[in-house]
């Protein structure tokens, strides 16, 4: 880890992120993606070599391994700066930390190593047509053959359905000795029985996710991430980083909207007076800012405690939603205080807002973040959701 004082880290960053998105156009670039979906691989290599993939990835493993809040800040400001998509690149290493964790020497030389530098791309298959966070639900199977997994099943709503190099794909392996038994195989996406397809989204169009269905897909054992019947408890894991590192994403480009808004208002007048003087319109702008102020204090402290070891779960979740929530509110006070001008794509508040709706599904939905939190406060009882 970098000795540097973090706030030193952090101005760095800021500094890295301001001038390559001034650099790539990146806000631009984020609209251009929504109306032509594909993946930015100009954008993810030049991330790469501007070591802005795998912020927190461990030094061992080749990422920056940066302390969580500084890496939050940096996920901030290019949210802040280039919308959802370009701060979602940088963090794709930390969704795919399982495979450096617990996958072998070669795997990570053979694709985590490029995906660091932006020349390769590894995405996830967790959701299911029937299952989505609840984990013991998921029907996908590894089966043994021998000295192959031999994988059946379909996943859905998989970020980079067709564009992924490998995916790490869980599925459950009958006679595994832990519940839910879900185990890791790193599968790439090239090999015989795979069939991938996209489903048009509401937003995050880039992403092209859509539907992988494997079809006795015959994969080496050695690809196989961690122990048989422990991917949960990986997943886990990585999970509770990720909403906290996501809860910064959303909160960034609401902060774009909502100063972009404060501005217009302060200089569109109606019925002979700027909009900021009627309350209806300044009086939630007020409310947004403090929300978005609070939501980002609360997001960093989790971080921070993440960082020193003492995180948990439930924390994590409640920053999740918490700035799912302020951010979501913030960009609909966008869209309605531009007027018609707002509800159109003259402005980037809607593709913004459709972009961050995702978050209340993703990674857990905003009503599974509840449950994960309320099961941390009354700790009897333990099931299976994602988390």
């Amino acid at each position: 880890m970098s000795e540097l004082d973090p706030a030193v880290l952090t101005a760095q960053l800021v500094r890295d992120v301001d001038d390559l998105a001034g650099r790539l156009h990146l806000a631009r670039r984020y609209a251009h993606l929504d109306e032509h979906p594909r993946f930015p691989w100009e954008e993810f290599r030049s991330l790469g070599a501007h070591g802005l993939l795998g912020l927190t990835v461990g030094a061992k493993f080749g990422g920056r391994e940066f302390p969580l809040p500084v890496a939050g800040a940096a996920l901030h400001r290019l949210a802040y700066r280039g919308g959802t998509a370009f701060a979602k690149l940088a963090l794709q290493p930390e969704f795919s930390s399982v495979l450096a964790e617990h996958g072998s020497t070669t795997l990570r030389e053979t694709y985590f190593a490029p995906m660091l530098a932006g020349k390769l791309l590894v995405g996830n298959h967790i959701t299911e047509p029937g299952a989505g966070s609840d984990a013991a639900s998921l029907r996908t199977t590894a089966r043994r053959r021998g000295a192959l997994y031999v994988l059946n099943g379909t996943k859905t709503q998989a970020a980079f359905a067709v564009d992924a190099h490998a995916a790490i794909v869980y599925a459950r392996s009958p006679g595994a000795p832990d519940s839910p038994g879900l185990t890791a195989i790193l599968v790439p996406q090239d090999l015989p029985g795979i069939h991938r397809s996209t489903t048009p989204d509401l937003g995050e169009k880039w992403m092209r996710r859509g539907t992988v269905t494997y079809a006795d897909v015959e994969v080496p054992e050695d690809y196989r991430l961690g122990e048989e019947g422990r991917a949960f408890d990986y997943l886990k894991d990585e999970l509770t980083r990720e909403r906290a590192l996501l809860a910064a994403i959303y909160l960034g480009v609401a902060q774009a909207s909502w100063e972009e808004t404060v501005a217009y208002v302060g200089e569109r007048e109606a019925f002979g007076r700027a909009l900021a003087r009627n309350q209806a319109v300044s009086f939630p702008l007020v409310e947004d800012g403090a929300n978005l102020e609070a939501a980002g204090l609360f997001v960093q402290s989790v971080l921070g405690e993440l960082q020193a070891g003492r995180g948990s779960a439930g924390r994590a979740a409640v920053a999740k939603w918490m700035a799912t929530d302020a951010a979501l509110r913030t960009l609909d006070h966008a869209i309605q205080f531009h007027g018609g001008r707002g509800y159109s794509r003259e402005f980037p508040h809607e593709q913004r807002w459709r972009d961050v709706r995702s978050g209340a599904i993703a990674h857990g939905s905003s009503e599974i973040m509840h449950h994960i939190a309320a099961r941390e406060l009354w700790p009897k009882r333990t099931d299976s959701a994602a988390g």
